[in-house]
């Protein structure tokens, strides 16, 4: 991937990760778009790096999915990268009286939205790359989030999948953090865990070096396990639980 001179869009990009993907690709020379629920915190975002052009939207609606496409489709036709990051974690049981309403919401969030608008957004002509955020989780799940855990575990097939679609088209890239100090799940849940800032320069050092499979911290070692390492990693993570 050319790291500069490309129109971006990262959708949940006002906040966390996408924030940090956001600033760090304004600083390389790329023109970055941003969309999120929330109009304060997309207008916070802007106020900390004011070269972002923002869209309110709603991905877990399908009509709001078309209209975001149909924005850029029109102001925006040269795009050339959409990073799917907007996702959405839920800790909860299965006693949780909402449970299946919150497991919806997660799954149209984190699957329904990115197979959507992947589809949409390959009608661009201009568009050269597709980054998908996963997780580490993908491939150990915290049965404390097992519906986050399970539609990140879908994200990494489907980026598989994708990127063997596409092959000589198209560059397909996952990133898949590990925890990080973000207000994912909610706040003061993931404080002690490393800063995006950190992550943000490991993942950038490995988009220099051509990789497409962008890793840090725990996340690189649970990519690489085996179904020993995976059992043994579960039963450390889960056990209190």
């Amino acid at each position: 991937m050319h790291l500069a001179n490309n129109k971006i869009l990262i959708t949940g990009g006002a906040t966390g990760i996408g924030l940090g993907l956001a600033g760090r690709f304004i600083q390389e020379g790329n023109t970055v778009l941003i969309c999120g629920r929330r109009q304060e915190a997309l207008d916070e975002a802007k106020a900390t790096f004011p070269a972002l052009i923002t869209f309110q939207c709603d991905l877990e609606q399908e009509a709001e999915r078309t209209r975001l496409y149909d924005w850029v489709a029109e102001a925006h036709s040269d795009l050339t990268v959409l990073v799917n990051n907007a996702g959405i974690q839920n800790w909860m049981g299965l006693n949780d009286e909402a449970f299946y309403e919150k497991a919806a919401k997660e799954i149209s969030i984190n699957i329904a939205a990115p197979l959507h608008l992947t589809q949409l957004f390959l009608q661009l002509p201009h568009l050269t790359t597709i980054m998908n955020v996963s997780s580490g989780l993908a491939f150990i799940p915290l049965a404390k989030v097992a519906v986050y855990s399970a539609t990140k575990a879908f994200m990494r097939s489907f980026t598989l999948s994708l990127r063997h679609l596409l092959k000589g088209s198209k560059e397909v890239i996952e990133i898949i953090p590990p925890a990080l100090n973000t207000n994912l799940g909610q706040p003061g849940l993931h404080s002690e865990y490393p800063p995006v800032s950190d992550f943000i320069e490991s993942i950038f050092a490995q988009l220099k070096e051509g990789k497409n499979e962008l890793t840090f911290g725990t996340s690189a070692a649970r990519a690489e396990a085996n179904n020993a390492v995976i059992l043994e990693y579960f039963n450390r993570m889960n056990g209190a639980w």
